[in-house]
């Protein structure tokens, strides 16, 4: 199996030597639990895309700094991208940034969440379970890293998964689309580290509370599995791909 990466941002280069870039984080989430899959990574904010849309089996993007409501002609292609992968039935993981960027696209809404950032380790509650989601779970931790929520999800999305926070956390759009708003990629030291460095924008008492949520169990690796299963035809055995 072959996923094209959609890069729509960077980490920041003080943290790269540490961290390694977006791309990179997401490797080596999927290749905990699936070692064969190979990706193509396409900076979409340079303009980068595949020539053709069938170099890939699938497609999965990154986070991004940038909100998809602002007036940037790399998102309106991202967008444009995005409608045609759901037209040809391309399968599609959205992470935050893409997640909201799908549901966007496809007449959700996407806002400025009144409730401030989220950071750290946060759970949402399943409150769908579809075949791909093996093992199933009543609950999962991701870590987060967002302003910007789904307030309202696309015409025809079925809501996976949501908390008190960020109720829209988790949806699927047909079946080839599954978008969620946490960061299964991101590890805990590179969490630990953005927030320091929005220490100030996050005010003390958030970001007391966001690394104290770092010593909570995460569920990545299940997550990885879900996704796998997902671009897989709904198939959970991700060794044989």
């Amino acid at each position: 199996m072959k996923i094209g990466v959609l890069q729509c941002d960077s980490v920041k280069a003080q943290f790269q030597g540490r961290h390694g870039n977006y791309p990179a984080m997401i490797e080596s989430l999927f290749h905990q639990v699936a070692p064969a899959i190979s990706f193509n990574v396409y900076d979409v904010v340079q303009g980068h895309y595949p020539d053709d849309i069938d170099e890939c089996d699938a497609y999965i993007t990154t986070g991004s700094k940038a909100s998809v409501y602002d007036d940037e002609v790399w998102i309106a292609t991202l967008q444009a991208f995005i409608t045609r992968l759901r037209r040809e039935e391309k399968k599609l993981i959205a992470i935050c940034f893409g997640h909201q960027l799908v549901a966007q696209a496809f007449g959700g809404s996407v806002e400025k969440s009144d409730k401030g950032w989220g950071v750290g380790v946060h759970t949402m509650q399943v409150s769908a379970v579809r075949p791909w989601m093996e093992p199933p779970l009543k609950s999962c931790n991701v870590l987060v890293s967002h302003q910007d929520q789904v307030t309202e999800l696309p015409l025809g999305a079925e809501l996976i998964a949501g908390s008190p926070f960020c109720p829209n956390a988790m949806f699927q759009l047909d079946d080839a689309t599954l978008a969620i708003q946490g960061h299964p990629e991101f590890t805990k030291p590179y969490a630990s580290d953005l927030m320091g460095f929005r220490r100030k924008l996050l005010g003390e008492a958030l970001y007391k509370v966001g690394v104290e949520s770092l010593q909570n169990m995460t569920d990545e690796l299940t997550i990885a599995r879900w996704m796998i299963a997902f671009i897989s035809n709904g198939q959970s055995d991700c060794n044989d791909h």
